[in-house]
């Protein structure tokens, strides 16, 4: 059972930091009002599992504020992680009765969830929805291929690279903001969390983040404040170019 507390402040779609990136981008007023009907936000804790893998879900939703895991645990009880969720990403799968995996509250994580039946009806009924989600899923494909390369073909420094600029980008785009130039952002994630995502050790995760913040690629204030003086530089770092990047 899930231990999520329902928020009671009131949420505007009009106001929502996540409306130009989510599902919802393209609804017209109309749309939103039966959006309205089926809409609801929920908290999680950070460390709090959202749903466990193999339950039903009644809901779907978007990912509004904070950063969520997707893991997947094998027969002899080992674990990968597999997915980040960040703010505008998409949660659960319409058609499909149950979660593929565990999502869990890497950080406090605010969702605008909606109840799944009146969703998938809405998507028959709404073709601003359904194609949003189909580019959405697109995109996460896309997504997806580009990680298996940077999991499987790139360099330790390489793959933090690539992570930092994921993230600035996305930080980026939430707040229409161009990626380039110096961006600043709050890393999400721990060091120990990223090891685990990107199947490196603690050690060699923090030897790499020194290495940025020595050679100036980086600025480090704290553990998670972050400054990137050069995006460009950033990009060269992840063995990217401007033009590309994944989960822009």
């Amino acid at each position: 059972m899930l231990k999520e507390e329902t928020l009671s402040t009131p949420h505007d779609c009009t106001e929502c930091p996540i409306r130009h990136r989510a599902v919802c981008a393209r609804c017209e007023s109309d749309e939103l009002e039966v959006l309205e009907e089926i809409k609801y936000y929920r908290s999680f804790q950070a460390g709090q599992t959202v749903i466990w893998s193999g339950d039903k879900m009644d809901f779907v939703g978007s990912v509004v504020t904070g950063i969520a895991t997707l893991t997947q645990t094998m027969e002899d009880g080992r674990t990968q992680m597999v997915g980040l969720l960040l703010p505008s990403d998409f949660v659960g799968r319409p058609g499909r009765d149950g979660s593929a995996y565990d999502v869990v509250a890497t950080t406090d994580l605010v969702m605008c969830c909606f109840r799944k039946k009146p969703f998938e009806t809405m998507m028959e009924r709404t073709p601003h929805v359904a194609q949003r989600l189909l580019e959405m899923t697109l995109d996460e494909l896309d997504a997806a291929r580009e990680w298996m390369l940077v999991l499987g073909r790139k360099t330790a420094r390489e793959k933090i690279a690539s992570l930092l600029s994921i993230i600035a980008r996305r930080d980026a785009t939430l707040n229409l903001r161009t990626p380039q130039g110096a961006l600043v952002f709050d890393l999400p994630l721990t060091r120990e969390a990223m090891a685990d995502y990107l199947g490196l050790t603690l050690e060699t995760v923090s030897r790499q983040i020194s290495a940025l913040k020595r050679d100036g690629v980086i600025v480090l204030e704290g553990k998670r404040h972050i400054t990137v003086p050069d995006f460009n530089r950033l990009l060269d770092e992840a063995g990217d170019d401007s033009d590309g990047g994944m989960f822009a």
